[in-house]
């Protein structure tokens, strides 16, 4: 059964949640660039999105590698 340290250094532990943190704000920056990224694309014509080379089923895919470059 593993016991939990609790008089583990602070140091090790600020970093950690330094990092969990900037992972948080990483991802809440992504979520946001998707979002904004499929309201620009869904506010554009059919004619647009044509000249862009995007179909109206292709928005949150391109928003999503847009985001996350998946």
């Amino acid at each position: 059964m593993a016991v939990l340290d609790l008089n583990h250094g602070t140091a090790g532990n600020q970093a950690g949640f330094a990092v969990l943190m900037g992972k948080i704000r990483t991802h809440f920056a992504r979520r946001a660039l998707y979002r904004q990224t499929v309201r620009e694309l869904n506010d554009l014509n059919g004619r647009e999105l044509a000249d862009l080379g995007i179909s109206r089923s292709m928005i949150r895919r391109v928003a999503l590698e847009a985001a996350w470059g998946k």
